[in-house]
């Protein structure tokens, strides 16, 4: 089991990672340097990450990586507010695991 160790709340994998980013920069970093990016709950520590991608996909991961994304001020009509902060995580996998998208 994973567990966020900050809120005391346990996560499953599936919680964990919220869906991958296809991105053409993620996709470029993913063919030569084999890593892969995720979007993943903002609760998620790097171990939980680790675990959920080697439970979900069934890979050996080297390194984890995270970012706190904030969330971009728009505006519809006369109000303005901000989409929603986000967690991304980029996961090393071992040189000789591959995760297929498609």
């Amino acid at each position: 089991m994973a567990e966020a160790v900050k809120s005391g709340v346990q996560l499953e994998p599936y919680q964990i990672v919220v869906r991958p980013l296809v991105t053409e920069k993620g996709t470029h970093i993913s063919e030569r340097y084999n890593h892969y990016t995720f979007a993943v709950n903002p609760l998620a520590t790097k171990e939980d990450i680790k675990r959920a991608i080697q439970e979900l996909w069934d890979v050996r991961v080297v390194k984890v990586r995270t970012q706190n994304r904030k969330g971009k001020p728009r505006r519809h009509r006369m109000a303005a507010g901000y989409t929603k902060r986000w967690k991304k995580a980029i996961v090393e996998l071992h040189e000789d695991d591959r995760i297929a998208f498609f």
